[in-house]
């Protein structure tokens, strides 16, 4: 599985994470189980990673949200941005991939006008993150 795929797979457990009374483990097993998807590797460090970390994560997106309330966002996009954040922050990856995707996958599962905020907050967060890190060397 491609990681443009699996972070799609990560994305919909994480949606899915926020309206089922599962565990994360029984959402993984289930999709494999009743659905028949083969979950990857990295889809599956995502969604775990993302939710091990959800606290400081959502501090995070809070901080760089102007003019909103991260209870006003929605659950796509709030999931979105949670995929994005953890992958700045904890995978390390550069924040030009991390925001093609999330902007690639908000174009399919959100609006535009969600694409363009997705870009913005996930830019600001990457701005600090990259200043944070440089200001540590």
């Amino acid at each position: 599985m491609k990681r443009e795929e699996s972070r799609q797979q990560a994305l919909i457990f994480l949606f899915e994470n926020e309206f089922s009374p599962n565990t994360p483990e029984e959402i993984l097993e289930m999709a494999e189980l009743l659905r028949g998807e083969k979950v990857s590797g990295f889809s599956k460090e995502l969604f775990l990673g993302t939710l091990e970390n959800l606290a400081e994560i959502d501090a995070v997106i809070e901080k760089n949200l102007k003019g909103w309330k991260k209870e006003r966002l929605s659950k796509i996009v709030l999931s979105i941005l949670r995929l994005g954040t953890f992958e700045l922050i904890y995978q390390k990856t550069p924040v030009n991939i991390v925001i093609d995707q999330a902007v690639k996958i908000s174009q399919k599962y959100a609006t535009q006008s969600d694409a363009v905020y997705i870009n913005g907050v996930l830019g600001a967060v990457g701005r600090e993150y990259c200043e944070n890190k440089s200001e540590e060397k």
